[in-house]
């Protein structure tokens, strides 16, 4: 295990409207704010995106098993934002549901948002931890 400690910086509340890219928007938020590490937390609703719900076997590199949201559902979840080289890069696991079904994967793609989705991003300072690409797993992970 590998840590850092930090402390909480400026606090970001977003709205993303209808139709909005929010893992696109969270990226955009921290490259205009210059936010090199962050966690943040999500409450809405999305009704398109790709996410990942693990790895078709136990080895290493992993290959994902995918879905996908199709039609809206109510979305909350958790997620941290730090840098690969030159761009911020999320990562967020949420958990998914409509009527009495729920689905819990971490979401890569196509993260469309339904109606209205909120962010409260908080800074983390003091902390250099990095996004780089691990050799044995093929994965961009985070380097502290």
């Amino acid at each position: 295990m590998n840590y850092q400690t930090g402390t909480p910086g400026r606090i970001v509340v977003a709205r993303f409207d209808h139709g909005e890219d929010v893992l696109a928007g969270l990226e955009e938020i921290a490259r205009r704010e210059g936010l090199r590490a962050a966690a943040f937390h999500l409450v809405g609703a999305l009704k398109g995106g790709r996410y990942v719900v693990g790895p078709e076997a136990e080895e290493l590199p992993p290959v994902p098993v995918w879905r996908r949201l199709e039609e809206s559902h109510e979305a909350v979840g958790f997620g941290t934002i730090f840098w690969e080289g030159d761009r911020p890069k999320v990562h967020f696991h949420g958990a998914y549901g409509k009527g009495d079904a729920v689905r819990v994967g971490c979401l890569r793609e196509a993260s469309e948002v339904f109606l209205v989705l909120e962010a409260v991003i908080t800074e983390i300072r003091g902390v250099t931890a990095i996004r780089e690409l691990d050799p044995a797993s093929g994965m961009v992970l985070l380097k502290v």
